[in-house]
């Protein structure tokens, strides 16, 4: 198994969920959101979720953030929905990726679920 890299061995969760949200930027994801759900969940710590444009545009943020992701040696566990490309899911340990078509962001309200998380701030431009 390959090692991560030196300068990515030492990034928590909360910098890998940057990483993340800044890639899927780079990408024109629309609506990003980085919920803190440490103390809220075991299997994580942090969700970044965006919605894509089409669902052709869903596939490419996650090819795009776990290509980031995969050129700094950090590997997903799990990665679910890609064929389909509705809601995708990554699944990075501490940091759980939801991709979604737009209308099935609004379906299954995750930051409405865990309204109780703290949302992280991140340079995101406002529309």
């Amino acid at each position: 198994m390959k090692q991560i890299k030196n300068e990515y061995r030492e990034k928590d969760g909360h910098e890998l969920a940057l990483i993340c949200a800044e890639t899927a930027l780079d990408t024109k994801a629309e609506d990003i959101r980085i919920l803190d759900v440490r103390g809220l969940t075991t299997f994580t710590e942090y969700f970044v979720i965006m919605s894509g444009k089409s669902t052709r545009h869903v596939q490419a943020l996650a090819e795009s953030i776990e290509g980031k992701l995969r050129s700094k040696r950090v590997r997903t566990s799990k990665a679910e929905g890609l064929s389909d490309g509705m809601w995708v899911l990554l699944d990075f340990d501490d940091v759980v990726v939801h991709i979604f078509f737009r209308d099935q962001r609004k379906f299954y309200d995750l930051e409405g679920l865990w309204s109780e998380a703290k949302q992280i701030e991140f340079n995101q431009p406002t529309s």
